[in-house]
């Protein structure tokens, strides 16, 4: 954390609201607080810090998700080029090289008549 605080969060603390202030102030942790109840920093400091800090938090959070989605995309755009590949490999195997002679159809083989089981005489 900074030593100084920017003068243009000073300004931001300055616009909030009655009930944005207070969830600033509900935000506010740490060391932050604990100067602020101890009275080493005043109210509009602590919170110009708070929003400091959440920015910079922001920034990072931001930052973040922009390599995990560059990420995403390049394993994306690697899963499409191996489709690509595949379906290329595919339609070369799949195209005959040289035509070839057609198949004769087989005659159909007789089927044998199913034995009836030999009965013997009784006696």
């Amino acid at each position: 954390m900074t030593k100084t605080i920017k003068p243009e969060y000073l300004a931001k603390v300055k616009l909030l609201t009655k009930e944005e202030t207070e969830r600033l102030l509900s935000r506010m942790g740490g060391k932050l607080d604990r100067r602020l109840e101890k009275n080493k920093l005043s109210r509009e400091e602590a919170l110009a810090r708070q929003l400091e800090l959440e920015d910079e938090q922001l920034q990072e959070w931001r930052k973040m998700m922009r390599v995990l989605k560059e990420k995403e995309e390049a394993k994306e755009a690697k899963k499409e080029a191996k489709k690509e590949e595949k379906a290329k490999i595919a339609k070369k195997s799949n195209a005959p090289t040289k035509p070839k002679a057609p198949v004769k159809s087989k005659a159909p083989l007789k089927s044998k008549a199913p034995m009836k089981a030999k009965v013997e005489p009784s006696k």
